[in-house]
């Protein structure tokens, strides 16, 4: 599937708002058909570079929106747990039993679709850089300059493209799902049942974008046979497996 194509899909499956915050690749792409290698430019390289400059403003400003707010919706979410927890022990106020078990099933959800959302952020991150890579190739190639590999450079060194911390969150959400809604044997056997079953789940809204993304991360990794100074690092996200065992299976059974 040609890049661009790829990019408009994960524009139009991405999250509300989401959408006029990924490259200008279209746009570039065509700016790059005025530029030739002779004297009289139509569009000038410190132009092209200004341009790319505003798009990767753009980037870290939509990222590190969705870090902070990442990070305060991590915390509360924990704090929530350990407040629901408090409650239901032994000194607290002893809630029902199903109104426990009720608040419990609604943070369960909140993570999963949580986690889904910060997957797609660190897909956010890969495809606007794996856009940019492409963008600075083409103007390499129309030009005959290399300007390429010191604006990658410059581009490794970007908020937008350090997903460190939101890799961690995912993790810690995943861990938290672990210990704190561990599935039954049954749950678990279902599970591998269903696994089994289909390469890919069914679903809808989040998670099925979420599917979306974690393919999409996979496809830009295969299309590179061999390392470079503009490959993406490895990819440390969970694999299909793990999404669809949070999403398709709850511990918490509301009667």
């Amino acid at each position: 599937m040609k890049f661009g194509k790829r990019l408009k899909q994960q524009i139009e499956q991405s999250l509300p708002g989401w959408q006029d915050n990924f490259l200008s690749y279209k746009e570039l792409k065509k700016l790059v058909r005025l530029i030739s290698s002779s004297s009289s430019l139509s569009l000038s390289e410190a132009e092209f570079v200004y341009l790319l400059n505003n798009e990767m403003e753009k980037f870290n400003a939509f990222f590190l929106e969705q870090e902070e707010d990442f990070v305060i919706r991590h915390k509360e979410l924990r704090q929530r747990i350990e407040r629901v927890i408090e409650r239901w022990g032994p000194n607290g106020t002893r809630p029902s039993h199903l109104e426990y078990r009720k608040e419990m099933a609604k943070i369960r959800k909140e993570i999963v679709n949580f986690h889904g959302e910060m997957v797609l952020l660190v897909n956010y991150s890969n495809i606007n850089y794996t856009g940019l890579a492409k963008i600075l190739k083409k103007y390499d190639k129309r030009t005959g300059r290399v300007l390429r590999l010191p604006f990658i450079q410059k581009v490794l060194q970007q908020p937008f493209f350090t997903t460190d911390l939101i890799s961690k969150l995912v993790k810690d959400c995943e861990t938290t799902l672990e210990t704190v809604f561990p599935p039954s044997e049954p749950a678990r056997k279902s599970r591998a049942a269903g696994m089994q079953a289909a390469a890919l789940p069914p679903g809808e809204g989040i998670f099925r974008n979420t599917v979306a993304a974690l393919l999409t991360m996979h496809e830009i990794r295969r299309g590179s046979s061999t390392y470079s100074h503009f490959s993406l690092p490895p990819l440390n996200l969970p694999d299909f497996d793990v999404i669809q065992s949070l999403q398709l299976l709850s511990p918490i059974q509301i009667p």
